[in-house]
């Protein structure tokens, strides 16, 4: 299970999904020197998305024997990180508003290295379908064979 690189991609895509959950995302600095930081357990949709990311990721390790089904769980984890990505930003835009409409102008804010985790998550879940695809051909080659 561990000896295709796929899951391997799969694994890391899990930890850098735990790592992106875990770690803020975006901090701003505000004008009365307070410092304040959006990171994915502090919205629910963010924090669900990413456990099923991570869920999605270890579970399609476990179904080495089930080529198809792997696939298409790592294409729908891929979907389920680029709407991560996506929400994610938006959720720093809110955030972002909310402090300029509540009266307080943001100093400096800056992304975090952990914001472009998602990026990351669907490299190595596209070189893991990848590698899956390839499983499955080389299956159907030798299938064919006999």
């Amino acid at each position: 299970m561990i000896q295709r690189i796929q899951s391997l991609y799969l694994l890391l895509a899990a930890a850098a999904g735990a790592a992106a959950l875990s770690f803020n995302l975006w901090k701003a600095t505000l004008t009365n020197n307070t410092v304040t930081a959006v990171n994915a357990s502090s919205n629910y949709l963010l924090f669900v998305l990413y456990i099923i990311i991570i869920l999605l990721s270890v579970v399609s390790i476990f179904l080495f024997k089930k080529r198809k089904l792997q696939f298409r769980f790592t294409i729908f984890n891929i979907l389920f990180a680029f709407g991560a990505l996506a929400y994610q930003y938006y959720v720093v835009q809110q955030t972002a508003n909310k402090l300029s409409t509540g009266g307080v102008a943001i100093t400096s804010a800056t992304y975090l290295p952990a914001s472009f985790l998602p990026i990351v998550i669907i490299i190595l879940l596209l070189l893991a379908s990848r590698g899956i695809y390839k499983d499955e051909k080389l299956i159907k080659s030798l299938d064919r064979l006999r």
